[in-house]
């Protein structure tokens, strides 16, 4: 069993634990559900800001523990300061080390787009992200059918808040949808955790044209953000670069001063 096959099993197990005990209509009544989204991609075009989805992550299955000292709400809005285009946090707890509570805590004081990262397989997982406070939800093609992704795109969508579909290879291609806001070609080999930049610029150019597209994953430095801009990657999503620094928000901070 690969480490994605043990994180959907502990997923769905979960998921079975607190739908036992939460409605959606309790979900549907938090303080942050009625509040309008943020767009994603308006950010991530905008000229003025970098394209870089910064992320704030705890552990990793393939890491261990990255940093367990930094406070979630001065590192995402450090980052913002700085200019990220967004952010995107991870709330899986078990491999992860984050929590719901994660984006529930930035979200009352920030006004930049979320991302809300974690193993999402039901609708019950879209309506529990809007609840606390996410603006876009991640999306993984090699966990989920194209009839699944459909049926999850259009709720997000009802919801107001995008999608963000993250693919490993061309096949999962095929799973794109019209409700696929953002196309993310991740770097990262899930099955062995390998990561090979390659990947993203081999698969840039069987992308839609018309699709926003962004890389994840094992992006170093800026001249690798360079690179990939040449294949039409308008936006890049990095964590652990930033986050085994002991200031993240000056980690990224400096890497800002390389894409000069």
């Amino acid at each position: 069993m690969t480490i994605l096959d043990q994180i959907i099993v502990n997923k769905k197990k979960e998921l079975d634990i607190l739908k036992a005990v939460t409605q959606a209509k309790d979900l549907e009544n938090s303080v942050l559900f009625g509040r309008s989204t943020i767009s994603m991609s308006d950010f991530l075009l905008d000229v003025n800001k970098t394209g870089i989805i910064a992320e704030f992550k705890r552990k990793s299955p393939s890491r261990g523990i990255i940093n367990s000292s930094s406070s979630v709400s001065e590192v995402t809005s450090g980052y913002f300061r700085e200019g990220a285009s967004g952010v995107s946090v991870l709330t899986d707890t078990q491999f992860f080390g984050g929590s719901n509570a994660d984006i529930a805590g930035i979200r009352e004081k920030s006004q930049f787009p979320v991302l809300r990262k974690d193993f999402i397989i039901d609708e019950f997982q879209v309506i529990e992200s809007k609840s606390i406070g996410a603006d876009v939800i991640l999306l993984i093609a090699a966990v989920l059918s194209h009839r699944e992704i459909e049926k999850l795109s259009a709720l997000a969508h009802s919801l107001g808040m995008q999608v963000l579909l993250e693919v490993h290879d061309e096949a999962e291609l095929g799973k794109l949808t019209p409700n696929t806001d953002i196309v993310g070609v991740n770097n990262r080999n899930l099955k062995t955790f390998e990561v090979c930049v390659e990947n993203s610029k081999a698969i840039s150019q069987k992308i839609p044209v018309d699709m926003l597209k962004i890389s994840e994953s094992g992006i170093s430095s800026a001249g690798v953000i360079k690179e990939l801009k040449e294949c039409g990657f308008k936006g890049f999503l990095i964590g652990e670069r930033f986050m085994t620094s002991i200031d993240p928000v000056n980690a990224f901070s400096e890497f800002v001063k390389e894409l000069i």
